[in-house]
């Protein structure tokens, strides 16, 4: 059995909010994560120990895993997996989230701005990610036993309770999925379930 324990990454700076960022390498908030410090403390705290550590090739990824070292959580080596990382927007990176609300003719989601079989030029769609997503989880339960904690992405932990859970894409892109909040899936043999999502510490 595989367990993995999904953590969205720390907030991103204000500025990066403003704009679709995707697999750009945006900063942190600083401020943000001082105040937070009591969440990571109790994140450190309810993780398992021991267990492999993920991140994604992005900046982010790597500063919420040190601020959980920080936090308590025993600090290791961690292994940088790409499969993980957020959906790769393309041309779209960087352009202005105002831009998408004034799109026309285009089916929206009401959650997020670009809809779940929308392909960006050069980019992926939310489709595409869920077999990426899902690949890398097959990939992973393969060859590990126990515990994972893997530090991720919004768009890519949702792409993983789609996968788990047989999903759509379209349903997929409604759930939540908070900055530095848990959320764990269980794989027995070739079957997953979802044990929490979301969750708030």
């Amino acid at each position: 059995m595989t367990r993995l324990w999904l953590i969205r990454h720390a907030l991103v700076h204000p500025d990066a909010i403003t704009f679709l960022y995707g697999t750009q390498d945006v900063a942190v908030c600083d401020v943000t994560m001082a105040a937070d410090a009591h969440r990571y403390q109790a994140l450190a705290a309810r993780l398992p120990r021991p267990a492999k550590f993920l991140v994604t090739p992005l900046t982010r990824t790597h500063l919420t895993a040190e601020a959980l070292f920080d936090a308590g959580y025993p600090e290791q080596d961690w292994t940088v997996e790409p499969g993980f990382i957020e959906q790769d927007f393309g041309d779209w990176q960087g352009v202005p989230m105002q831009d998408f609300s004034a799109r026309m003719g285009v089916k929206k989601h009401p959650f997020w701005p670009v809809s779940a079989a929308e392909r960006p030029p050069g980019g992926e769609s939310f489709n595409e990610m869920i077999r990426r997503v899902g690949d890398a989880m097959e990939r992973l339960v393969a060859h590990t036993a126990g515990d994972v904690i893997i530090i991720s992405h919004g768009g890519a932990i949702r792409a993983a309770c789609a996968y788990a859970l047989n999903l759509d894409a379209h349903q997929a892109l409604s759930l939540a999925v908070d900055n530095i909040s848990l959320t764990r899936l269980e794989c027995h043999g070739s079957d997953w379930r979802l044990l929490s999502l979301n969750e708030q510490l």
